[in-house]
């Protein structure tokens, strides 16, 4: 198996060390066994990417020493798969539409008899627009969430083979490394009924990446470990879509001198910055511990 893996920023804002180091590790990891590293763009909500955004990481990208085949693949290019996923998850009964706010799920997740709980997607949802049964007729145009527990039920009536799970080659927050086995009560309780569509989006990140990454046929995800807990939603969606499941690395989030990690709005820690102030591409390697 060629080792195929891929970089995949928004364009929302300055790429920073983070980012960085993210993407030299995915591009060293491959290039060690002379594989292949891409660039996608994950673009997918219209509202915040901007094309100047998009220039300026590639520019960035390019300067630290990354390297990619073109053309790159924008999620904005190819919304039409997106919808053919969730077409067929909606036949399946598998979705179901859901008109609550934030505020309407943050009130009915912090009720008294409740008390909010978190998970990988946010406020985990309280169910408000479950239905008893699937719905039917024709998708909506409107937000869709996956219904978890008849997913799941779905999965286990086909008796998986392999198990669910997926294969973990950094480590988990907590150091999970190995085969990690999704166990389908936590994925109900602790994850729950996540969205797959948005309003004038043409699906969510969650689905957007398990589409990518199969299209594009990656082998290994290599990413921060803040999205160690979002494997899990996207093997189960890799499951009902019949894709492949990549290996993951998840790896350390690079932080500030508060134990912060960074974000696209910590402009002084933006690569664009540094080179501005006259560091080199080696200089932001040893930033990051590379």
């Amino acid at each position: 198996m060629t080792f195929k893996t891929r970089f995949a920023p928004s364009p929302t804002g300055p790429l920073h060390l983070g980012h960085a180091y993210s993407g030299l590790l995915a591009h060293d990891l491959a290039g060690a066994v002379g594989g292949e590293c891409l660039l996608r763009i994950d673009d997918i909500d219209a509202s915040r990417a901007r094309a100047e955004w998009d220039a300026q990481l590639q520019d960035d990208l390019a300067w630290i020493g990354m390297s990619w085949p073109t053309p790159v693949r924008r999620q904005s290019d190819h919304l039409q798969a997106y919808n053919a996923a969730l077409h067929h998850l909606w036949t399946r009964g598998l979705l179901y539409p859901c008109t609550c706010t934030r505020r309407d799920i943050a009130g009915a997740a912090n009720a008294p008899q409740e008390g909010a709980q978190f998970g990988p997607d946010g406020i985990i949802y309280p169910g408000t627009c479950r239905p008893a049964v699937p719905p039917g007729g024709d998708m909506p145009q409107s937000a869709l969430r996956l219904d978890m527990a008849r997913a799941l039920g779905t999965l286990y009536a086909q008796a998986m083979r392999p198990p669910l799970g997926f294969i973990e080659e950094g480590s988990g927050p907590d150091g999970q490394t190995g085969f990690i086995a999704l166990d389908p009560n936590h994925l109900i309780n602790n994850v729950g009924d996540v969205v797959l569509a948005r309003v004038g989006m043409g699906g969510s990140y969650h689905l957007s990446v398990v589409i990518d990454d199969a299209v594009q046929g990656i082998t290994h995800v290599v990413r921060g470990e803040d999205l160690f807990a979002a494997t899990a939603i996207h093997v189960v969606l890799q499951r009902l879509l019949q894709l492949p499941t990549p290996i993951y690395h998840h790896h350390r989030l690079i932080r500030d001198e508060a134990g912060k990690r960074l974000a696209k709005r910590d402009d002084a820690r933006a690569i664009a910055t540094y080179r501005e102030a006259g560091k080199s591409p080696s200089d932001i390697r040893k930033m990051v511990g590379l």
